[in-house]
């Protein structure tokens, strides 16, 4: 099945903590069904101190699940993802606006 969420869009979180709240995807888990989002779903790891990395309490961005991500549109609204043929590719347009992505 055709990817509807892809690394490099930009979405907007519908449920949970981060409700509202806009980020580019950064890492796609197409088997997992999860993305990261910059900034979105950020947790406290407690890191350990290397020599190239300096320890203590880092933020990271965790996995949040696809089905809790919509595309935002030109208009910055958030839309559901539909394909149709445009020649011989299948392409990916936002239903809001009709316009390929």
């Amino acid at each position: 099945m055709a990817a509807k969420l892809k690394k490099g869009d930009k979405v907007v979180v519908l449920t949970g903590k981060d409700k509202g709240k806009q980020g580019e995807i950064t890492q796609v888990f197409p088997k997992e069904n999860k993305a990261i989002v910059d900034g979105v779903n950020i947790a406290i790891r407690h890191t350990k101190q290397t020599p190239s990395t300096q320890g203590g309490r880092i933020p990271k961005a965790m996995p949040i699940d696809l089905s809790n991500l919509a595309l935002m549109d030109a208009n910055g609204k958030a839309t559901r993802v539909g394909f149709r043929m445009d020649g011989d590719k299948k392409v990916r347009y936002a239903k809001t606006t009709g316009e390929a992505i």
